[in-house]
């Protein structure tokens, strides 16, 4: 699952090896957390939520073909 988010993720922003995903397993949920530059927090949203709605959806439809449940958070970054 962390794979696909990254594979996303760094394709879409301009600040590749800013992005940090914590992934967390347990009992069948998958609970991801991303972090972007804040630069890039715009392109990850998306106009209205649409780019973070889609990923969640991508992420949705490979954990329904892995019997398993995911969670995506956009962590805000430090500054």
């Amino acid at each position: 699952m962390k794979d696909l988010l990254e594979y996303i993720v760094t394709n879409l922003v301009s600040k590749p090896e800013e992005v940090k995903i914590d992934e967390q397993k347990q009992d069948g949920d998958i609970n991801l957390n991303l972090t972007v530059d804040p630069s890039d927090m715009g392109l990850v949203i998306g106009k209205g939520g649409g780019t973070i709605r889609a990923i969640r959806k991508l992420l949705t439809v490979r954990a329904i073909a892995e019997g398993v449940r995911v969670n995506l958070q956009l962590a805000e970054p430090a500054q």
